[in-house]
């Protein structure tokens, strides 16, 4: 038992420390591609003039299954989840402080999908919906709910980043990220 916790310690500390720009790249990747999903969405509907059940973006349109899969969104609300809470040691400052508010805004997200999929699994809908329906969905149609979650979510990543990058000399003793370092290398 130990063992798995040293390890665990180990991969933490990887992450945020010499491994941090990596991951962060990866994690950076997969929001991207998440948020160019959600961009030819909106095109497709306010540039094409498609009707929302046909604007899928560029997967959901060979797997249009994609588009209403609950579990998959869910999932991908973790994984935003998971990858921002992961990494958030690796930042300090000016920079924690905005990966941070990324962060508790994911967090909301993250139940908005939970409610979104607990309906999805039992059938039972909020506000008397034909169809699984979150909280703030009640105000705001579903597209335009999600490109404002996913711009709330991504500036502050991008703010963080940012200052990530450029830390003040305090800021750098803090952490043991070499982001910042590998960059002025390069």
């Amino acid at each position: 038992m130990a063992t798995t916790s040293v390890n665990e310690r180990r991969s933490v500390s990887w992450i945020n420390g010499a491994g941090h720009r990596l991951v962060l790249g990866l994690f950076m990747v997969v929001v991207l591609a998440h948020w160019a999903e959600h961009l030819v969405q909106a095109f497709q509907i306010w540039g094409l003039g498609e009707p929302r059940p046909q604007a899928r973006g560029v997967l959901g349109q060979f797997y249009p299954w994609l588009i209403s899969s609950e579990t998959l969104h869910y999932g991908y609300a973790i994984v935003m989840l998971i990858g921002l809470f992961a990494l958030r040691n690796g930042f300090a400052g000016r920079a924690r402080t905005w990966w941070t508010v990324a962060l508790v805004i994911q967090f909301w997200h993250h139940i908005e999908h939970l409610l979104l999929l607990i309906q999805a699994q039992t059938h039972h809908f909020l506000f008397g919906a034909a169809v699984p329906t979150s909280i703030l969905q009640h105000f705001y149609p579903r597209v335009e709910l999600h490109l404002f979650y996913n711009t709330v979510v991504f500036i502050p990543m991008v703010v963080a980043m940012y200052f990530h990058l450029r830390p003040t000399e305090a800021e750098r003793a803090t952490t043991s990220c070499t982001c910042a370092r590998e960059l002025s290398l390069a």
